[in-house]
């Protein structure tokens, strides 16, 4: 039995201080702590009045009573027994400052007593009633201030570090200052923050974007109903011309067919005046909207808001990732070399003369600013966390970019969004000669534009690529069966007669683009990085009655996952339109998709 339970330790460790339970208790919502760690954590707590579980954060109103769990505390007994047989301390374990002899590994350190025990020695912690005060944390050195050689106990803002009593009378006087476990909790508190404010952020935009669908539907709803209207109205306006023509008409009939020569004589100008000389009005309808031009201007809004929200999210993701591997400000000291990050586009207070491959020398540190002397440009005013630290690397470029060299063939790296010196004729995949670099600056012909300026932090070398594609999509030869990739929304060169479905056979590579002759459009041109292979399982045929699933290799539909649709999922084929098919899924029916987006289900 014991054994069992020293193998699922973790269960009957309290999840505050990461120790096995002492005198354990067991709230209401069932999980279980040391009835001194989960006081601490209440008593502690800023929001007076509401008591929540550190673990499920469910709340509770009034302070649940807390009363020893007998079953779990013997339980805790059986263990403890169990591991009584103390281990000594090994290389970079805590021993105990009160066991002779041998090195005993320490369970505990106190923070008052500034001392480390063993499982024997730390008893008068639990059993003494002025050693249960003492604050008991897991074995380790005691944090103590070099100064003044007390217990760092306060985190001081101002200066982002640890600080003891005595040094909020001496060097951090003034400064915004607040206990370590306010600061601990704030920062463990920031990550979920973050997360429910993203989650409101995307959930509000979602909201506007279906709020202003609805009305372009209610505006185009409006539309139809105003030439239906104006269509209505011409017609009853065409009926009335019909039916006084067909009056007229009667008149001279009659007319005509008298014999009376007088009569006819005397009327005629009547009926010839009244029928007028002028050409009948020419009525004709033209709607007030074309349909059409709103069916495209939303697939180009379609288009330009993938592109936006991909490249924005992909900055925010870049930058959250930037902030998991962030140094704390403190590993930085007063002469350590130091230069930007390569992941900083724009420094709070601006690149001045300085660039991504400058490497200087901190000068003073203050809070989270520190001032650096480049070479380029002293006193130069910088954030900690948009610095990184250089070891043995020169003022030159730096060891990632020292492999470009002039005649080199290089390309712009996938991650950078837009040069610091814009684009021009260039793309991802153009692929051009290094004619010249001068600092962190380089100039590349490429065959699209000559003398292209660039920086060399964003670019990368080419291995044995030619002018042609690049080693991405150099798989594509001609003679290959190729379509549009499901991911590209409206070609470089637009659709023409080719659909997501339509296969073609690839006739000319040139440069980036290439010519493709399909069954619905001959000699179609495109791009390389907008097509993908055809492979023979691509082939297969779906019909009406199939059973199907997403490809896995699609990240997201085009027309989008729904509520209970995944790559698991198995439907069967509805209805096929062109390249649409309509799929009854168990938990989502008439779900809509792309062909060249699903596979068979044998």
């Amino acid at each position: 039995m014991a054994e069992a339970m020293l193998v699922d330790h973790d269960q009957y460790s309290c999840s505050i201080c990461l120790e096995l339970l002492r005198d354990p208790v067991t709230i209401p919502c069932g999980h279980s702590y040391c009835m001194s760690c989960i006081n601490e954590c209440w008593n502690t707590n800023d929001q007076k009045g509401i008591y929540r579980c550190p673990q499920c954060r469910q709340a509770f109103n009034s302070k649940p009573p807390l009363n020893r769990s007998t079953v779990l505390a013997e339980i805790m007994e059986k263990l403890r027994s169990t591991e009584s047989a103390q281990s000594l301390a090994g290389p970079g374990e805590i021993a105990c400052d009160f066991c002779a002899g041998e090195m005993i590994k320490a369970v505990k350190s106190c923070l008052e007593c500034r001392a480390s025990y063993c499982e024997t020695h730390v008893q008068p912690h639990y059993n003494v009633p002025a050693l249960k005060k003492h604050k008991l944390v897991k074995a380790a050195v005691i944090p103590v201030c070099p100064k003044h050689d007390k217990l760092l106990e306060v985190y001081c803002r101002t200066d982002q570090k640890c600080v003891c009593m005595h040094c909020l009378l001496d060097d951090h006087k003034g400064h915004d200052t607040v206990p370590s476990t306010t600061e601990r909790n704030e920062k463990q508190d920031s990550a979920k923050k973050a997360v429910e404010n993203s989650k409101k952020v995307f959930s509000e935009l979602v909201k506007l974007i279906e709020k202003k669908s609805n009305e372009v539907i209610e505006e185009i709803k409006a539309q139809e109903k105003a030439d239906l209207d104006h269509g209505t109205k011409l017609q009853k306006k065409l009926e009335g011309e019909i039916t006084e023509l067909k009056k007229r008409e009667g008149v001279l009939d009659d007319l005509l067919q008298t014999e009376d020569n007088i009569q006819f004589l005397q009327n005629y100008e009547t009926v010839s005046s009244s029928s007028g000389s002028d050409e009948l009005p020419s009525f004709s309808f033209q709607p007030y909207c074309s349909f059409e031009d709103v069916r495209k201007l939303i697939c180009d809004l379609t288009g330009r808001l993938e592109t936006t929200c991909s490249q924005e999210i992909s900055k925010t993701i870049n930058k959250v990732s930037d902030l998991s591997t962030k140094r704390p400000p403190f590993d930085f000291v007063v002469g350590d070399r130091v230069r930007v990050k390569p992941s900083v586009v724009t420094p709070i207070h601006k690149w001045g003369s300085v660039t991504l491959l400058s490497v200087g020398v901190v000068k003073k540190i203050q809070g989270e600013w520190l001032t650096v002397d480049f070479p380029e440009q002293r006193n130069w005013t910088g954030v900690v966390s948009e610095m990184e630290h250089v070891t043995g690397a020169g003022s030159g470029p730096s060891s990632l970019d020292s492999n470009i060299k002039i005649g080199d063939k290089v390309r712009v790296k996938p991650s950078v969004v837009t040069p610091t010196h814009k684009w021009g004729a260039v793309i991802h995949k153009s692929i051009g000669v290094v004619q010249k670099i001068q600092g962190d600056s380089l100039t590349v012909d490429f065959p699209e534009q000559k003398n292209w300026t660039g920086i060399v932090s964003e670019m990368e070398t080419v291995a044995s690529a030619g002018s042609g594609s690049s080693s991405l999509d150099s798989v594509i030869k001609i003679g290959d069966q190729v379509r549009v990739k499901p991911s590209v929304v409206t070609p470089t060169h637009k659709w023409g007669a080719v659909t997501h479905k339509s296969i073609g056979v690839v006739q000319k590579i040139q440069d980036e683009s290439l010519i493709v002759d399909f069954p619905e459009h001959k000699k179609w041109t495109g791009l390389v990085s907008e097509m993908e292979l055809v492979t023979s399982a691509d082939l297969v045929d779906i019909k009406v009655g199939d059973r199907v699933r997403v490809k896995s290799s699609i990240i997201t539909p085009k027309h989008n996952w729904g509520g209970h649709v995944t790559h698991k999922s198995v439907g069967v084929v509805r209805d096929i339109k062109s390249e649409d098919v309509i799929v009854d899924f168990p938990k989502h029916r008439s779900w809509k998709g792309i062909l060249s987006e699903m596979e068979l289900v044998n």
